[in-house]
């Protein structure tokens, strides 16, 4: 299933493979990939335990996908082990790692779809034209459920940080 013009990109129209994530739902399987010290993968068990947020971006080489990852990374540091909080992208594991490394970014994991394209297939995410991530932002519960879900309408906006970040908190009562 594709979504036709499901967001645009500096005004134009583009399509998103799959269906999109709602809340209310099981959140959909995905196998990601991350480096340190070899590849290794993080999967959708690896969040269940703990409230999660999932900060999806097409690329953390662009200005807005690194506003967004340090805006979350900033904002995520008082809640510390109380959450699983990850960021999505399809750039190599080896350059999300430099780039965490790089802006301190300590507070969140990251998680590269570049193999399957799993997270961007099962999610609704994965932009057909230029086989990169839409922008978004998912709350999941400690079970797995996604309580929100912000698909950015463009591409180059940055999403709800207040919205998400309430819904995170309200999942730890506060």
């Amino acid at each position: 299933m594709s979504r036709k013009a499901a967001v645009t990109f500096k005004g134009n129209p583009l399509t998103l493979a799959g269906e999109a994530v709602k809340p209310g739902q099981a959140a959909p399987d995905f196998t990601l990939h991350y480096y340190q010290d070899g590849l290794k993968t993080i999967t959708l068990a690896d969040l269940k335990s703990k409230p999660s947020i999932i900060s999806v971006v097409p690329s953390l080489d662009t200005s807005v996908c690194q506003i967004q990852t340090k805006k979350f990374n900033e904002q995520l540091a008082a809640l510390g082990e109380q959450i699983h909080a990850l960021t999505v992208s399809l750039d190599l594991p080896f350059a999300q790692g430099r780039f965490c490394g790089a802006e301190g970014i300590s507070n969140m994991r990251v998680g590269s779809d570049y193999q399957e394209r799993s997270f961007g297939l099962n999610w609704g995410m994965l932009i057909e034209e230029l086989k990169l991530l839409a922008r978004g932002v998912f709350v999941l519960d400690a079970n797995g459920t996604v309580v929100y879900a912000q698909t950015v309408g463009e591409v180059t906006s940055e999403p709800d940080y207040e919205a998400a970040l309430a819904a995170l908190k309200q999942q730890l009562g506060s």
